[in-house]
């Protein structure tokens, strides 16, 4: 989860992967050979899996991780801290700032169990047939299928979506439909069918097809509309909510529709729980804080590690209001880093990246900034089992040797690579003598005023892009010790719609985003470090390397999970190899506040807190909190 960084709003490439689960496929349980069309069987089956067999049986009475018996009604507010507020509702484009609930009326083919990250299982479709080549896939609709306005969800507006997407959806999304995705045609109004690109690995392509949300083709006719520019009023979807109330840039509210379609549905059993969801904005992470002691808001996650250790001491606590908790998070850990833009020349040598990562001292910053709560990853993958450790294996050093000469030669000779963990001092003395080392070799040597130039006499600058007050604390240490090796290193303060404008733009030296990348990876590895998407909004990096590119192609081709394993460890170790980026910090739970009114699953699905999903609403508790003067 985010820690100790302003929460901007993520792209709506990865928003979109993360509702909608793009990155899982293949292998059925409980799926029903058909007919051979041509030298191929035909499976027809209720959902898709990653690897192995989906858990649940067609006859599955709902997700394993709900309460079935939850009651209906209520609200939950949460807050969105350190942002520039919203002033639109198209999650597809770049082009202004997105509420955050604006996708969230939209359903896809398939939903996602959140208890088994690689299994998706029939939403909007009824069932789905593909050939064992999985060079096509159909999804028969359900009949009771509606949008909000009543129409029926047809085949057509699948292909409308599609289409619309693939044309004008911001560019990431753009190219992984354009390399997936070759045709998609409605066989008639209930059947719609995906021919996929004939070069494409094929193990995710149907989840990936399975996972794009189903926009209506009447609302867009109506309206005029086009997913590369802004709107003014939500979408119209098929989902259990409906974008109701707002004030543009302040909060933004959904309501639970008493006429969805899909609310017997046993993957919706226990969920969509609540009537009313509120997020409230607040340009300040402080000022959001003081808000919810106050009870203007009712749910909140933390991520700062001084107010967990140190603030959550408030009346509204302390009288039995609110209750505070740490839930564990089992899913893998989204690197959180400084990202080097290698578009800038002075970063083309990795010695310089490896020198300025290494100033960072994370113990001395976790132990007196952090309250030792913190941990640090090395692996884009940490705390699983692709994560990669020691030296590569021989079924590795298969797939590494023919890309040799696009790797650091460190990747065959040395254990996967890792940052220095710093020590109890602000400054490390011999990690400044090995970083100044660095500096020196890559032709980057200290003046006579202190500070590092190279043969041209350009300055060593290093402008670090922030946009949260609350990263200050630790960002300045850091930026100090930089200084103390010669690099004119600048905290470059910047309101979060520039930060949001320049990233966009590439145009910043380093700045703070996360890597994460599945547990089961596939296509969403490659807006992130893929060379295609180097022009892209998602690849801050702007990496452009063969090796990785074929590393990639490797775990999407992998057909079993040691094969994927394999695959992973060796593109991580390549990645780390290459520093491409200064890993920050994680937070192994979940830290939740809230006021003592809501109500959980006594075990939480590996890959969901899911308090806007499966949790629900206690009136009694909520009218006690009301008589005793907690809630505004």
């Amino acid at each position: 989860m985010p820690t100790e960084v302003s929460m901007r709003l993520i792209s709506p490439l990865i928003a979109l992967a993360l509702a909608f689960g793009a990155g899982a496929a293949a292998g059925q349980d409980q799926a029903q050979a058909q007919p051979a069309t041509g030298d191929e069987q035909v499976t027809r089956a209720h959902g898709y899996a990653i690897v192995g067999d989906l858990k649940l049986p067609a006859d599955f009475p709902y997700l394993p991780y709900v309460n079935p018996d939850a009651p209906k009604g209520g609200y939950i507010v949460e807050s969105v801290p350190n942002t520039s507020n919203f002033d639109n509702f198209n999650p597809f484009t770049f082009k202004g700032r997105p509420a955050v609930f604006a996708s969230t009326m939209l359903e896809a083919m398939l939903g996602r169990d959140s208890s088994d990250f690689g299994s998706s299982y029939c939403l909007l479709c009824e069932t789905l047939e593909y050939p064992e080549s999985r060079d096509w896939v159909i999804f028969n609709l359900r009949p009771e299928a509606r949008f909000a306005d009543g129409t029926p969800v047809t085949a057509g507006d699948v292909v409308f979506s599609v289409e619309t997407m693939r044309e004008q959806a911001s560019t990431g999304t753009k190219l992984l439909i354009q390399q997936q995705i070759a045709k998609v045609e409605a066989i008639d109004d209930r059947t719609v069918k995906f021919y996929f690109t004939p070069d494409y690995p094929r193990r995710e392509v149907i989840t990936f097809a399975g996972g794009l949300p189903i926009l209506s083709r009447a609302d867009f006719a109506a309206r005029d509309l086009r997913l590369d520019e802004p709107m003014d009023k939500p979408l119209v979807g098929s989902g259990p909510y409906a974008l109701t109330g707002w004030n543009m840039g302040r909060w933004v509210e959904v309501t639970r529709r008493e006429d969805y379609w899909g609310e017997d549905l046993p993957l919706n059993i226990g969920r969509n729980n609540f009537d009313r969801m509120r997020y409230e904005y607040f340009a300040d992470y402080d000022a959001a804080f003081q808000a919810f002691t106050a009870g203007e808001y009712t749910f909140r996650r933390e991520n700062s590690s001084i107010k967990w250790a140190t603030a959550y001491d408030f009346p509204a606590q302390d009288k039995g209001w609110v209750k505070v908790e740490t839930l564990p998070d089992n899913s893998s850990v989204s690197m959180q880093a400084w990202v080097f833009n290698l578009r800038r020349p002075k970063f083309q040598d990795p010695r310089v990246r490896r020198a300025i990562g290494m100033m960072f001292n994370f113990q001395w910053t976790n132990e007196k900034m952090f309250y030792g709560l913190y941990s640090r990853p090395d692996s884009y993958w940490e705390n699983s089992a692709l994560e990669a450790t020691g030296l590569p294996s021989d079924a590795e050093l298969a797939l590494l040797e023919p890309l040799r000469d696009d790797l650091p030669g460190t990747v065959f000779t040395e254990a996967a690579a890792s940052w220095p963990g710093g020590s109890e001092q602000p400054r490390d003395r011999r990690i400044m003598r090995q970083a100044a080392a660095l500096l020196d070799e890559a032709g980057w040597t200290i003046d006579d005023d202190g500070l590092r130039r190279n043969s041209e006499g350009e300055v060593l600058r290093v402008e670090i892009m922030n946009d949260s007050v609350t990263l200050d604390r630790i960002l300045n240490p850091y930026i100090e010790n930089l200084r103390a090796v010669g690099i004119d290193a600048v905290n470059s303060r910047v309101d979060n719609a520039e930060a949001q404008a320049r990233e966009r733009a590439h145009d910043f030296d380093m700045t703070s985003t996360f890597l994460g990348q599945s547990p089961i990876p596939g296509a969403e590895m490659l807006p992130v470090f893929g060379s295609e998407f180097a022009s892209s909004e998602s690849n801050l990096i702007g990496l452009t390397n063969p090796a990785i590119d074929a590393l990639m192609k490797h775990v999407e081709l992998a057909e079993t999970t040691e094969e994927m394993t394999t695959a992973v460890h060796a593109l991580d170790r390549a990645l780390r190899a290459m520093y491409l980026a200064v890993p920050q910090w994680y937070n192994a739970d979940h830290w939740v506040a809230y006021y003592d009114m809501y109500e959980h699953p006594e075990t939480l699905p590996d890959f969901a807190l899911g308090q806007m999903d499966f949790w629900w609403f206690n009136p009694e508790k909520e009218a006690r909190l009301k008589a005793e003067g907690a809630l505004r």
